[in-house]
């Protein structure tokens, strides 16, 4: 019996020795890119989190007032610009399976007024065209002051190609899926995203609407000349952007986007409309899958600040990327550093 608690002991001990190295790696991959990426002097922080196999790792490094050597950390708040639109994905896929929606619904029926104009030769626009960016609506939203003036923008709209065949990035389908959403659960959209996913994962410090105290922990964030830019102003629904959050919140995001256990996020993970060999739209992801990997991403990029999330299924993996800089090529450059770093977690 003593000698098995003797074996006992050393195996434990070599676990967690084999535990502290493989989180030194992380660590070390981390630190490297991180301290590749701040030699471009465009750049002024960056916030990096991995998740491997359950464990998480977060660093931050830089400053995030020019010359003030204040570093981010865990509470910085950041915006999310686009990633908002992967929540907006989550709760179509949460509706489709409520039954609530389909994909094959022809998004009229859902709206107020009558709009003739959102079909293309008697192709109407569907549910699953909002969440793939080939509905043929415009990238931005010809109105966008208001709620109201949004619908006026709608009626403005023309469709010149057939719903379902040309990829085209909108900014507009977007606020159109997340008003269908409120009308069909009869409930804001912001209500619903806390609902259905900030409170059930205790993504407690994600949140549209900011008090007092979570202005002061709100990046500021900066041009390619130094410039001071502002943070977004939220006019519409949120479909599209206005989440803000921190990087153990997105930890907490990644793990669920990689619970195979997970319905709505089978759903929500699943091919709807392919661009080229590998790459594949989802309910607001891009998935790319070739013989090397399976990913699946989205860009946010906003005034101030830009940012990288991605999962990789099949390994267990998530890395989330965050900076205080936004310009023309910020996204390309961050897409890199996430490409890097995967490489460096000696992923076989």
């Amino acid at each position: 019996m003593k000698y098995l608690t003797v074996i006992l002991f050393f195996a434990l001990l070599g676990c967690k020795s084999v535990q502290q190295v493989n989180k030194q790696n992380i660590e070390n991959a981390i630190t490297k890119n991180a301290v590749q990426l701040l030699e471009d002097k465009r750049f002024h922080s960056v916030s990096i989190a991995v998740l491997k196999d359950g464990e998480s790792t977060i660093k931050h490094f830089g400053e995030l007032t020019i010359g003030k050597g204040n570093k981010p950390n865990d509470s910085t708040l950041y915006e999310l610009a686009s990633v908002t639109k992967t929540f907006t994905g989550y709760l179509a896929a949460k509706a489709v399976l409520d039954k609530k929606i389909n994909l094959e619904d022809d998004i009229r029926i859902y709206l107020d007024e009558s709009y003739p104009n959102l079909e293309f030769k008697g192709e109407p626009i569907r549910i699953k065209h909002l969440i793939t960016h080939t509905s043929g609506f415009p990238n931005f939203p010809i109105k966008s002051e208001n709620k109201k003036a949004f619908f006026e923008g709608l009626k403005l709209i023309k469709i010149e190609t057939k719903p379902g065949e040309i990829y085209y990035y909108s900014n507009t389908a977007p606020e159109v899926t997340a008003y269908i959403l409120e009308k069909v659960y009869q409930k804001p959209f912001e209500e619903l995203v806390t609902e259905f996913v900030l409170k059930p994962n205790k993504m407690d410090q994600t949140k549209f609407t900011l008090n007092e105290n979570d202005r002061t922990k709100l990046v500021k964030g900066y041009n390619d000349k130094n410039e001071l830019m502002p943070n977004f102003n939220r006019t519409l629904w949120g479909g599209i952007s206005g989440l803000h959050s921190t990087t153990p919140d997105l930890v907490k995001y990644m793990k669920l986007q990689l619970d195979p256990s997970n319905l709505i996020v089978k759903e929500s993970h699943k091919k709807l409309f392919k661009e080229g060999s590998d790459f594949w739209e989802g309910y607001h992801w891009y998935i790319i899958e070739d013989d090397k990997r399976l990913m699946y991403r989205h860009h946010g990029g906003i005034y101030g600040m830009q940012n990288w999330f991605v999962i990789y299924p099949k390994k267990n993996i998530g890395i989330s990327i965050l900076t205080n800089t936004s310009f023309n090529e910020t996204g390309q450059i961050l897409e890199k550093v996430v490409d890097s770093l995967y490489d460096d977690l000696n992923v076989k």
